[in-house]
């Protein structure tokens, strides 16, 4: 089972998923339906964090724009959010930027 340790007691539901979602089952959850929905291939997961309600706020970055050289790229940063079952319910861009820029 993905992002959970094996141990001895059966607590997951019958779909195979953790009845906690784990923060491994969510990045995996948030890229692939962001990917699905959008048609665009995560490059990195550069943020995580849980959510009250058990489900996981995750940040994704995208290429948006390709260029040459790749430091031009124009790429994106998405709060992408899956509830307590791994299901996407929020989207939104936070914000664009080129490749080769870094955070002062």
């Amino acid at each position: 089972m993905v992002g959970r340790v094996a141990d001895d007691s059966n607590d997951s539901s019958p779909s195979g998923k953790p009845e906690k979602l784990t923060a491994a089952f969510a990045i995996r959850a948030a890229t692939e339906q962001f990917g699905a929905l959008f048609g665009r291939t995560p490059e990195a997961v550069s943020g995580i964090r849980a959510l009250p309600d058990g489900g996981w706020s995750v940040l994704v970055d995208v290429l948006e724009l390709e260029r040459v050289p790749a430091t031009t790229s124009v790429m994106s940063t998405y709060r992408v959010d899956v509830d307590a079952t791994g299901e996407l319910c929020g989207c939104e861009r936070l914000r664009r930027y080129t490749r080769g820029t870094t955070d002062l």
